[in-house]
């Protein structure tokens, strides 16, 4: 008893303010904590599962994210570094990475899991579910987490989550306007790091700074905590839970290509796509970097793709750097930039065909590494954080999208010309 009181006593301090306080006695059987980014929802929602596992012996909780992997550096970081804190006997010498399951001593478990591999922690029950980053969810996935919730070694259950806002049509905000699940609206004010009770601390200006700088949707959606809806997007027929699907082994005789789009002080991207036995194309992986130069890409590029056959490497049009990958290695074609007919080829691959599926795909969990520098200025770090934000910068016209944030959507925009426009196999 001693030592938990020590433990206790040595954990972080944490006085929460609005909804993340409100969250903290919330025993609803579905509650969504929503808001712009920063305003302290994911350690408000570890927070809670760690008290309920302290409180409730022999209790049992899930944290989940839609990947598994994309725990590691978020969630779990939060829950060790900030909730346990540094050195904490629960996390100590554990790799989060690997991490299964938290253990407390009075009989208590924390669960770690992704629902890319649901049936690790789909065959149990838990007193508590907390969902990461809800809105990357299906509708399904989230029903099927509620039939988990009946462990009953507490007073209640609950299926419990945190989101930033996205479209205001989107299922989860639509399940919140029905009742069926509440929602906690948190502000950046909640945040004691960001705002002291008067003002804006210095961290918090800088902050508050970058988030002003944002524009379109990302702005009301991170700054202002707004569910509202890119207006004009490009790609009308992406839907995230039909196009970006579960990871799997790509076979060896599909065809192979990559296409790269250059940038240094904007991200470089390179994206490795694999074609089917019916033409649809599937993007497997993905660099998506700022701060480094062609010359440095190239080895990472080569090392990614041992052991397949690439046919083409397919670039933007600098003489320069397509040069300098021809010369470590990387033979290379111009990309087919023709913008109204690339925009079509994507559009047509998005649609469902005879068969009802489309012939475009993003395999999840496909970056190659994370961009920190990205995340903290709230811009995407990934393709497919693109396509929401990809707009017509004339929405009656409909001729030219917004040059902004588009690497990612042009690279992804010659794939389609070049499979288009070389329909069969190819020895470059």
């Amino acid at each position: 008893m001693l030592a938990q009181i020590r433990q206790e006593l040595a954990e972080p301090a944490y006085s929460p303010r609005g909804a993340c306080r409100t969250l903290q006695s919330c025993t609803l059987p579905e509650v969504l904590i929503s808001g712009p980014a920063g305003t302290g929802k994911s350690r408000a929602c570890l927070q809670k599962l760690h008290r309920l596992a302290r409180t409730y012996p022999g209790s049992r909780h899930l944290i989940i994210r839609k990947t598994r992997e994309s725990l590691s550096e978020s969630g779990l970081f939060t829950y060790e570094h900030c909730v346990l804190g540094d050195g904490h006997p629960i996390a100590a010498s554990v790799q989060r990475h690997y991490r299964q399951v938290y253990q407390y001593p009075n009989g208590s478990e924390i669960v770690v899991g992704g629902l890319d591999k649901p049936s690790k922690i789909m065959s149990t029950e838990y007193d508590t579910i907390y969902v990461q980053e809800a809105i990357e969810l299906s509708e399904d996935g989230w029903e099927s987490l509620t039939t988990r919730t009946r462990n009953g070694a507490m007073p209640y259950q609950q299926l419990l989550a945190d989101a930033n806002p996205d479209r205001p049509m989107h299922w989860l905000k639509r399940r919140c306007d029905a009742g069926l699940t509440a929602l906690l609206d948190s502000r950046h004010e909640d945040n004691p790091r960001l705002w002291d009770g008067a003002n804006w601390t210095p961290e918090g200006k800088a902050y508050i700074a970058r988030l002003d700088a944002l524009t379109g949707a990302r702005k009301e959606r991170l700054r202002h905590g707004r569910w509202a809806q890119s207006e004009g997007v490009v790609y009308e027929g992406w839907d995230a839970v039909l196009h970006h699907i579960p990871r799997f082994e790509i076979p060896k005789s599909w065809r192979r290509f990559r296409v790269v789009d250059f940038g240094f002080t904007n991200p470089f991207v390179c994206q490795w796509w694999a074609v089917d036995d019916d033409g649809r194309m599937y993007m497997y992986r993905e660099i998506y970097k700022t701060q480094r130069i062609v010359q440095d890409h190239a080895p990472q590029i080569k090392k990614l793709s041992e052991g397949e056959y690439i046919e083409a490497t397919v670039c933007d049009h600098d003489a320069e750097d397509m040069a300098t990958l021809r010369s470590c290695g990387i033979p290379t074609m111009p990309a087919t930039k023709a913008v109204s007919q690339g925009l079509q080829a994507v559009m047509e691959r998005l649609q469902k065909a005879k068969d009802g599926k489309p012939r475009l795909f993003i395999l999840q969990s496909s970056l190659a590494e994370v961009d920190q520098a990205l995340i903290e200025a709230k811009l995407p770090y990934s393709t497919d954080q693109e396509i929401d934000g990809y707009v017509w910068a004339n929405k009656a016209s409909k001729e030219e999208p917004v040059k902004e944030n588009d690497h990612g959507m042009d690279a992804m925009r010659y794939g389609a010309m070049y499979l288009a426009t070389q329909p069969e196999l190819r020895i470059w």
